[in-house]
């Protein structure tokens, strides 16, 4: 058992040091974009003095600044800025205070108590326990599929959910694994660090759109024999497709690869609360090709929380690694 231990936490160790990697890729990847976009624009124009010219939100540093030239670039700044702020933060609130009662709603999953199903609660109260949270409030999706996923943004918020086939088809042992794998989810915060590279996401995309739009309308109200504004416009739009390949491109990529990892390191972290790798190994054999969730058809962003894709998604775009994978990890503790 010792050695189960110190291969459950070498396994955890080992993905939350790859989580933070990736995550650290979101700002780094971002910045060389965005500059990639930049040194283009410059090579098409030829020349970046033309290109700080003809922009209204680029300072002026090769020439004096005016009044109206600054109070331009101030407003613009603060166009991008506070409607970017308000959507990012209204955003966040809805996420944090409504984002488990969204997701039990998309996946129609209903409240239960311990009387309409003792066994069960009686596990997740158990499991809870063991791994020093407080019991979440559980859920039931009636669908013959095998899934589970958690919600919540901390402990004390926390629900799981499981669908019908899931208790009617695993043995205690092996639906104890499967609440021990979601408890490990709530347990290392994983729901937190999705719902804000989500959140992220969408505040990059609404600046990207908001740039790609405002650099048109600006463009159209210039003179139209001004060459500076010809070749800001270019800047303009090289930048709103810097965020357009980020957030769409290569942002998905990571956000994936982040879930990957997550998964691994709550595979072993349930291992270690229940000191039983085997019995979720057991549960994800039967799991494997029948987890796919009628209610969560086509919600990638709610496939991120379910221990098995609610629906196909294969290679870099899947938001999970291979069961088999996970499978042979597990027997190896």
């Amino acid at each position: 058992m010792a050695q189960a231990h110190y291969s459950a936490y070498d396994y955890i160790t080992q993905n939350n040091r790859k989580t933070w990697l990736l995550v650290l890729l979101f700002p780094i990847s971002f910045m060389l974009i965005v500059s990639l976009a930049c040194l283009a624009a410059v090579f098409l124009v030829g020349d970046m003095n033309m290109l700080i010219e003809g922009t209204h939100f680029l300072p002026q540093k090769l020439q004096p600044v005016s009044a109206s030239k600054l109070s331009a670039a101030l407003g613009f700044a603060w166009s991008v800025a506070i409607p970017t702020l308000i959507a990012a933060f209204v955003w966040l609130a809805i996420s944090y205070f409504f984002g488990d009662k969204m997701m039990m709603s998309l996946a129609r999953a209903k409240a239960i108590t311990k009387q309409d199903a003792p066994k069960l609660y009686r596990t997740v109260q158990n499991v809870a326990m063991m791994s020093g949270l407080p019991c979440p409030q559980v859920y039931i999706i009636e669908d013959d599929s095998l899934n589970a996923f958690a919600s919540g943004h901390n402990p004390k918020t926390a629900s799981i959910a499981i669908t019908r086939g899931l208790l009617e088809k695993l043995t205690p042992l092996e639906l104890e694994g499967v609440i021990a794998h979601e408890m490990a989810h709530i347990c290392n915060r994983d729901i937190r660090l999705n719902m804000l590279i989500i959140t992220g996401l969408g505040v990059f995309g609404f600046i990207g759109e908001y740039m790609f739009r405002s650099g048109l309308y600006s463009n159209r109200n210039r003179k139209s024999n001004s060459k500076s504004s010809g070749q800001a416009a270019v800047l303009v739009l090289f930048i709103a497709l810097a965020f357009v390949i980020f957030n769409y491109l290569v942002a998905p990529l990571i956000q994936m690869a982040v879930s990957r990892t997550r998964e691994y390191a709550a595979d072993a972290t349930g291992a270690k609360i229940i000191h039983n790798p085997k019995a979720l190994a057991d549960a994800l054999e039967k799991i494997n090709g029948n987890s796919n969730v009628a209610s969560l058809k086509g919600q990638k962003m709610m496939a991120l929380a379910c221990i098995a894709p609610p629906f196909a998604l294969k290679g870099m775009m899947s938001t999970h690694p291979p069961i088999e994978d996970r499978i042979k990890k597990l027997r190896a503790m």
